[in-house]
């Protein structure tokens, strides 16, 4: 019998859980949509659910908890809320992180990620504009730092949030944080993030990353794991074989290829059908989950890119 993706948990550095699959809401276009995108996965099992201020949809994502826990499907602690902070609010995350309370609607959120080693420009408390541009089109970055690593002063006013605010936030981290501002960031600061979350699926290679984090007892999410627009790995002939000869579908042997190996897998989708059915756990083994890999060393593609002009370290 297959297993269920949903009922696997991984322990993260500070005792806590974090459940293997989890949904990502960013919008697809209609940012109320995310709202039954959420409720749905919540009655197919899911238990992580994973936002942002960025997102523009936390309010949708609050409403389908309040609802889902009204109706008795679940109760607040059997969800394992993510939220971030954006670059905009490097020098103000508890602006950042009340508004996400608020439109959440929860007294706690489980992870809260700095969601780029990044120091945006703005001069007010709103992020208005997330991503401010000169006239050329150029970001606007504001490091107030002379070597650079405004990045490590992000990340601990977040760890300064999180240590005066214990019962508000269960657990904090990073996301997007390649090999060099790891170890940057490290020796650092007090709190070691718990969770790195960043792009990864079979054409992005990156197990010296994986091994960094293991090493350093930083659990990796891996987000866009089926690429970008038009799920390009979906498309895979490898991706399609193993769907088939396992039964189950293509979305499930991309969530597998990283719930096998210790990663959470946050997929994002606006059709609910495939919400409600990317839940299962094929078997795949250690050759195919490395032919899997293969893929990306031949061929590295990575989908989320750009990093708006800056580079902050991986490879590819």
């Amino acid at each position: 019998m297959t297993k269920l993706a949903t009922s696997i948990t991984f322990k993260l550095s500070n005792g806590s859980s974090i459940p293997a699959l989890g949904l990502g809401t960013v919008p697809s276009e209609d940012a109320s949509e995310v709202k039954d995108q959420v409720k749905t996965a919540i009655k197919a099992g899911y238990r992580h659910i994973d936002t942002a201020w960025r997102y523009g949809t936390e309010i949708y994502v609050g409403e389908a908890i309040k609802e889902s826990i009204e109706e008795g499907i679940v109760k607040r602690s059997d969800l394992f809320v993510t939220t971030k902070i954006w670059p905009v609010f490097h020098k103000n995350p508890q602006d950042s992180f009340k508004k996400s309370l608020e439109d959440l609607g929860l007294d706690y959120v489980d992870l809260l990620l700095q969601h780029w080693p990044l120091c945006f420009k703005c001069d007010n408390n709103e992020g208005d504009p997330p991503v401010p541009m000169d006239n050329d089109g150029n970001t606007l970055f504001d490091d107030q730092t002379d070597d650079g690593s405004g990045f490590i002063e992000f990340y601990k006013r977040i760890e300064e949030l999180y240590l005066e605010n214990p019962g508000k936030i269960k657990s904090i981290g990073v996301s997007n944080y390649s090999i060099p501002f790891l170890k940057k960031l490290l020796p650092e600061v007090k709190v070691i993030p718990v969770v790195n979350q960043f792009e990864y699926h079979p054409q992005l290679p990156q197990q010296d990353l994986i091994n960094f984090c293991n090493e350093h007892k930083i659990h990796v999410t891996a987000y866009s794991p089926v690429g970008s627009k038009g799920a390009p790995v979906l498309k895979l002939p490898l991706v399609q074989e193993f769907a088939d000869k396992y039964g189950v579908t293509t979305n499930e042997v991309a969530n597998a290829y990283h719930i096998l190996q210790g990663r959470s897998s946050i997929p994002r989708s606006s059709n609910l059908e495939r919400i409600k059915t990317t839940v299962r756990l094929p078997s795949l083994t250690e050759e195919e989950l490395d032919q899997l890999y293969q893929i990306g060393v031949k061929d590295p593609k990575r989908h989320i890119g750009g990093f708006f002009g800056a580079d902050i370290g991986f490879k590819y």
